[in-house]
């Protein structure tokens, strides 16, 4: 599958989702653990995905709230399995992990409980879901403007990730992009505010240091050039004003942001005024983590549930499970 094929010169506005949402309806449906949605748009968001036939949805937090949601929106949750848990946000995240581990889903997605209760259970050091790698946040996004979907990491896990960090950072965005039918060895710009490597700005030192660390076969995968600033990462006449010679200049596909508060405001600044659709997705866990805002549309929930699905099912095939 190559969701995301570098051609049109003017994709049509959500175009991308579009082959996204239809490549995930093309796989076998991913049993999905959605964590407290008891508001109308996180439970619309997994109710619309399952009739579509991208998740089987197992819905997780206090039953009276959830059927009391789907009955004041019209919701049909009669496909779906209900585990009552505790009104708490903190009772329904701990379940949910629980169930990843029982081997109840394959895909964890947070409902309409605050961020950091979900990321709590998922990361903790004892009944977690943490694996060797860094936890991260990619935000897959479909901007009308430009040809490729776009890839910005990471704009809402870590912070002021070091240099280790924003390896594993990379190779997670990396293995997602080639796993999840994207394509193969995507163009990664390690971005600063120059293009230059200077001691005055530490980021710039850091993007170096990356590039050689993937010489040295330390992030495979993908291709990586930086410093770059955004405009000579994405656009090409800026690039070449620049004189920057190299594959990734003004066609990067996966952009890697020094810190999380430059990721946020890229990202919302993509959202807002290119009218970009933003996926999110967490990534270095055990399983994929579906990372939606309070604010993101049915659509975006959907495309976010559909990377989910494709990575788990690219996951599932390489590692088959032996029948019982």
């Amino acid at each position: 599958m190559s969701a995301m094929p570098a051609s049109a010169s003017s994709p049509q506005p959500g175009s991308k989702y579009d082959r996204l949402i239809a490549a995930a309806k093309g796989v076998r449906t991913v049993s999905t653990v959605v964590v407290h949605p008891c508001d109308e748009s996180s439970l619309r968001g997994a109710i619309e995905s399952a009739e579509a036939g991208i998740i089987k949805a197992t819905l997780v937090g206090p039953a009276v709230r959830i059927r009391d949601v789907a009955a004041r929106h019209s919701l049909n949750i009669s496909d779906c399995e209900i585990v009552d848990t505790a009104p708490t946000e903190a009772a329904a995240a701990a379940r949910g992990v629980e169930l990843i581990h029982e081997g109840k889903g394959e895909v964890l997605m947070k409902g309409s409980l605050h961020t950091d209760e979900i990321m709590r259970a998922v990361a903790a050091k004892v009944g977690g879901l943490r694996t060797d790698r860094r936890i991260s946040h990619v935000f897959v996004m479909d901007v009308p403007a430009y040809t490729d979907t776009v890839f910005v990491t990471d704009a809402a896990i870590n912070i002021f990730p070091d240099l280790d960090a924003k390896r594993d950072i990379i190779q997670n965005a990396v293995d997602l992009f080639n796993q999840a039918g994207f394509g193969t060895m995507p163009r990664v710009a390690i971005l600063s505010a120059v293009e230059t490597v200077t001691s005055k700005i530490p980021s710039t030192i850091e993007a170096a240091a990356l590039c050689k660390m993937a010489d040295r076969k330390q992030i495979t995968g993908a291709l990586l050039d930086g410093p770059l600033a955004f405009d000579n990462a994405i656009d090409l006449e800026a690039a070449r004003i620049k004189g920057i010679k190299s594959e990734v200049a003004g066609r990067a596909q996966i952009l890697v942001v020094p810190d999380l508060e430059s990721g946020n405001m890229l990202a919302k600044n993509l959202t807002y005024f290119a009218k970009a659709d933003g996926a999110g997705i967490v990534l270095g866990a055990r399983v994929p983590v579906v990372l939606t805002s309070r604010a993101d549309t049915a659509r975006s929930r959907m495309a976010s549930a559909a990377v989910a699905a494709l990575l788990a099912d690219a996951r599932r095939r390489s590692t088959p499970i032996a029948a019982a």
